[in-house]
């Protein structure tokens, strides 16, 4: 069996992280997503190699973090991205984004990492 023969690795994830409210106030933030419906979560999208757990303590600590994450992560949503993980790495990759564009289609305010 030589290397293009073995299935893809299922080592990465995507996920998703409630934002505070407050990052509406961010003027960058708020004009990502012009079609916000007020009252609907604000939240991060992102994919990670390593347990989902262990990158939102990454993000919050400062470590390759994103800045909406660091200043007004919450918690994880895993009721939002459990039913896709674990996936290949392109697969998390295209999901990441189909997600953050799902979200956003429904009046969440969206950040995609």
């Amino acid at each position: 069996m030589n290397a293009d023969d073995r299935a893809p690795r299922l080592a990465h994830h995507v996920y998703v992280v409630e934002l505070d409210r407050a990052v509406l106030r961010d003027r960058r933030f708020r004009a990502r997503n012009p079609n916000y419906v007020d009252g609907m979560p604000c939240v991060y999208v992102g994919m990670t190699g390593l347990a989902v757990e262990e990158r939102f303590a990454n993000h919050r600590a400062g470590y390759k973090s994103n800045r909406y994450v660091r200043k007004y992560g919450l918690r994880l949503l895993p009721e939002l991205y459990e039913c896709f993980n674990p996936m290949p790495y392109e697969a998390a990759r295209q999901m990441e984004m189909e997600l953050a564009d799902e979200l956003q289609e429904k009046g969440y305010a969206v950040w995609q990492g």
